[in-house]
């Protein structure tokens, strides 16, 4: 019997990891029922780390939690617990800020000077009053550029403005910090805390958090300048009360500057598809399947630089296991070398429009196709 492993990113603003995953097992299994199908959904740390690890692990319990969102508005969320293990007796707290701080949560609006991240800090704090060993934190699809500002206040910190007031969320408030008081932050447990990424940016400059990502979550040309400089006025009192806390780190410019403000309170920042992939068990998975099909939504020249598709695919060829891509969209500067076939669902639907509006049906339709070539 054939074992075919389906190991997809969410296709972002299209359908989530797991339900990607369903429909091209679905779509493989109407041409090979006899084939056994594994259900993998991946993530790299942004939109749907949880649903991930939720589909994977097996006794992982999702717990509400209320928390501000970006806009300031009340959002209802939920953190994952995943299972007692040997190195983390009390289990594991995996929290993501794309369902707590993340754009997706705005809709099509965009609030670069004033989106925070206090909310995602308020679900760490909740899974920390839970008395988990340890914590494993996405911090893709962000909303905000503050620094990771929003995050340390939910979790103790005391950053004031000239006045010895709370700065208010986003760019507009870190424009204005004077001090930084880091003596009440809650202590790390004690398996530590994993911040899970696939940017690898530093917080300041031309690769900076403001300068590459800024435009995106709504700052205008000027606002950007403002930004970094406010963000490197930050980062040089954060700094002086944690030394640890480099804004030339890898990764310390992800998620508007998210990265950094973790940092400062010691969590270590690694390699998101990696250490995704490491926690659901997809290389032993791989190594025993015949093909594993992975995909996102938009597969171009970036995707090779740890995103989930290339490290499926480098897990597969490690062990011999043949790989194939399904994306949304497939750039014409992409290399697919890695992959033994490709489907682009815009091409299959003739248009992304229509792949947009169905993007299971096509999906189905890929995996169908694939297992034809098979």
């Amino acid at each position: 019997m054939t074992r075919v492993v389906f190991a997809p990113d969410s296709f972002k603003g299209s359908i989530g990891a797991a339900d990607a995953a369903t429909a091209l097992a679905e779509g493989w299994r109407s041409v090979r029922p006899g084939d056994e199908t594994v259900l993998r959904p991946m993530a790299d740390g942004g939109e749907g780390t949880l649903e991930a690890f939720a589909a994977a692990v097996p006794g992982a319990v999702r717990r509400p939690v209320v928390v501000i969102g970006p806009d300031g508005r009340a959002v209802e969320s939920s953190w994952l617990l995943l299972p007692p293990t040997a190195d983390a007796p009390r289990g594991t707290a995996v929290v993501e800020l794309a369902s707590t701080s993340g754009i997706e949560l705005l809709g099509e609006r965009r609030l670069g000077a004033d989106a925070g991240t206090e909310g995602f800090g308020q679900a760490i704090a909740a899974a920390l009053d839970a008395g988990v060993s340890r914590l494993v934190l996405g911090i893709g699809s962000s909303a905000s550029t503050d620094g990771g500002a929003g995050v340390l206040a939910a979790l103790g910190a005391r950053i004031l403005d000239g006045e010895g007031r709370a700065i208010a969320p986003g760019v507009r408030g870190l424009d204005t910090v004077a001090s930084v008081d880091l003596s009440s932050l809650r202590p790390l447990p004690p398996g530590g805390v994993v911040v899970l990424t696939d940017v690898t940016n530093p917080l300041l400059g031309e690769r900076g958090s403001a300068a590459v990502f800024g435009a995106q979550k709504g700052l205008t040309g000027g606002e950007i300048s403002v930004a970094d400089a406010a963000l490197a006025r930050f980062a040089t009192l954060v700094a002086a009360k944690a030394p640890a806390a480099d804004p030339e780190t890898p990764g310390a410019g992800a998620a508007g500057g998210a990265g950094f403000g973790l940092c400062a309170w010691g969590a270590r920042i690694r390699p998101g598809a990696d250490d995704v992939a490491a926690l659901i068990g997809l290389p032993e998975v791989v190594a025993t399947a015949s093909v594993v099909i992975t995909g996102e939504g938009s597969f171009d020249a970036q995707s090779a630089a740890g995103k989930v598709p290339a490290q499926v695919a480098r897990l597969a060829h490690a062990v011999g296991t043949r790989a194939a891509l399904v994306a949304g969209r497939v750039s014409p500067d992409a290399d697919t070398s890695a992959f033994a076939a490709s489907v682009s669902l815009s091409e299959l639907a003739g248009s992304p429009e229509d792949a947009l509006a169905d993007p299971a049906r096509w999906l189905r339709e890929a995996a169908a196709t694939l297992a034809h070539r098979r």
